[in-house]
């Protein structure tokens, strides 16, 4: 089955020039789509150059509105694949993604799935914060964006992909895949970037987000959520 890598973006250059070599040349992928949501930096510039590199991969980068959301959106309406992999720029894939997404979808029944994450730093607070999250995952049937979230292309159109608001897109439809059928929850390991907890500290934020996801859980409007939410690159 055909997988397409979709990238919301903003201001990511240097995550990018990391991320995007490895990306096009070792995973087999075959569609890349980036979404830019309005970066003032030089991300679309490198993107382009790197993918460039890679003539075997059908890559498209574009321009949407700003917004995770929306930009994910954006980017599975291009897509052609069967598979949809959401991944973030900051987030390094294992080795053998591919192979472990393709095993997890041919179950028929199966309608996406998501990673275990952690930390590039696997010690300490780090450890212990990536434990919680995949375990509270693996309970909840919950998958969150750090996770690397894919869904069978017709699953996600059938669901109206992600909901246009600016935080929470990823539990939001989380919530509502797992009623449609089985998420496979792999053991493989993302490694997602530290750096909301490095500047913020780790207990700060452990915190802060679970006080955010339980007013979500609670009924308050995410719009009025975001101004609680620092974006930190």
């Amino acid at each position: 089955m055909d997988i397409a890598v979709i990238i919301p973006v903003l201001n990511e250059q240097k995550a990018l020039a990391v991320l995007l070599p490895e990306l096009l040349s070792s995973f087999g992928f075959e569609e890349l789509i980036i979404v830019d949501g309005g970066s003032w930096d030089q991300t679309t510039d490198v993107a382009r150059t790197i993918c460039q590199s890679a003539p075997d991969v059908h890559t498209q980068i574009i321009n949407g509105p700003r917004g995770r959301a929306s930009q994910m959106n954006a980017g599975a309406a291009l897509a052609k694949s069967d598979i949809l992999v959401f991944l973030h720029a900051d987030t390094q894939l294992p080795r053998n993604a591919r192979q472990v997404v393709t095993q997890a979808m041919d179950d028929q029944g199966c309608v996406g799935g998501r990673f275990d994450v952690r930390f590039p730093q696997d010690t300490g607070y780090a450890w212990m914060v990536s434990r919680l999250m995949n375990l509270r995952s693996r309970w909840s049937g919950i998958s969150t964006g750090d996770q690397t979230m894919f869904v069978r292309r017709s699953v996600f159109e059938e669901l109206g992909g992600f909901a246009n608001i600016p935080l929470m897109e990823d539990i939001e439809f989380s919530r509502r895949l797992k009623r449609v059928g089985p998420i496979a929850a792999l053991r493989a390991k993302v490694v997602t970037s530290f750096r909301r907890w490095d500047q913020h500290g780790p207990l700060r934020t452990i915190v802060r987000m679970w006080i955010l996801r339980a007013w979500y859980w609670l009924g308050w409007d995410p719009r009025r959520l975001q101004q609680y939410y620092d974006t930190v690159r």
